[in-house]
């Protein structure tokens, strides 16, 4: 098979070719953000924030034109689609990275190596959720019902759900991971691992310092999350090749702009609300489909942004007067 043949091979629905230039794109932005733009140990102000987050925004949106020049319009607008409802689920990774960061005292010189290797574990881990959600609906298609109930339901959940503040230490998360792996008592700089001598004998044993206890913390949150994010991208396409770069480039681009967002998360409390809502539309929208009929994804897109955008409003009026946080309250437990 020459290299032509092997590119235009159909893989998950897409050629090869595609998913290369994909993670090309993907490997390029990981090495310029850790290799060149944010080498060594520094902290990350609110313009370089905002700037690097436009600049993901905008290497997303051009992917998007790409996808809808090369695929068509309506995946095009899938795929757009699935990056906003992405984008704005993720929001409530700020308010639990947050409190992360809090909880084992991670200096803002070391927040930013944190969150890159959590990207790298996120775009594998996503790879295996969506994969296996793409498996599961290529062999039943009815598993896309159960999804829908469940974005639904869990939509409805938040709408009523409290503001209880998540207490990490006495996660049973934590408590695992502290079982299971040696955990040294105060950072040494940005290193995850370190050589200590062990007690009584004296060998040198590798153990863990609290910043890879908090790069494991937030992997662990994000596969929570993913568990409703995932579902509500299904529901808008069925493509894993839509699926996994919308949430991809929506997590990159997140990732960038959680240090503008950090100590601003408590002016967007009335978020959750709108959040909910695009949960249970997108739920519903599987069952109107069979129904009534498909939904355009223009209709879907203009939903969405419209009920973030009354989310947002309604937000920033509410708090207009309130007092600067420094830490917020999640909205989701993880």
């Amino acid at each position: 098979m020459d290299m032509i043949s092997f590119f235009a091979t159909d893989f998950l629905g897409q050629p090869v070719g595609a998913w290369a230039i994909f993670f090309v794109v993907i490997i390029a932005l990981l090495a310029f953000d850790l290799g060149i733009a944010n080498r060594g140990d520094h902290e990350i102000g609110i313009k370089r924030s905002l700037i690097f987050s436009a600049f993901y925004i905008g290497v997303a949106l051009l992917f998007g034109a790409w996808i809808w020049f090369s695929q068509g319009p309506v995946s095009g607008m899938n795929y757009l689609t699935g990056f906003v409802v992405e984008k704005s689920l993720a929001l409530d990774n700020i308010f639990v990275i947050s409190l992360i960061f809090g909880t084992f005292a991670i200096p803002r010189a070391y927040q930013h190596r944190v969150l890159f290797w959590g990207i790298v574990g996120v775009v594998i881990l996503r790879a295996i959720m969506i994969g296996l959600g793409a498996a599961l609906i290529s062999n039943f298609a009815w598993i896309l019902y159960v999804f829908g109930a469940f974005l639904v339901f869990t939509g409805i959940k938040m709408l009523f759900a409290g503001d209880e503040p998540m207490n990490l230490e006495e996660s049973k998360i934590i408590r695992f991971v502290r079982r299971i792996v040696p955990v040294t008592p105060a950072l040494h700089g940005h290193k995850f691992f370190v050589r200590q001598p062990e007690p009584g004998t004296g060998a040198m044993k590798l153990v863990a310092t609290p910043l890879f206890l908090a790069l494991i913390t937030i992997e662990i949150a994000d596969i929570v999350f993913a568990v409703d994010s995932v579902p509500a991208v299904f529901a808008i396409t069925t493509d894993p090749y839509i699926v996994y770069t919308s949430n991809i480039f929506a997590i990159l681009g997140l990732r960038a702009l959680y240090f503008a967002l950090a100590a601003a998360v408590h002016r967007f409390h009335y978020l959750k609300y709108a959040l909910a809502l695009v949960l249970v539309a997108v739920g519903a929208k599987i069952f109107w489909a069979h129904l009534v009929g498909p939904v355009p994804s223009a209709i879907s897109l203009g939903l969405t942004m419209a009920l973030l955008a009354g989310g947002v409003i309604v937000s920033l009026w509410k708090t207009r007067n309130d007092p600067v946080e420094n830490h917020a309250k999640p909205h989701r437990s993880a």
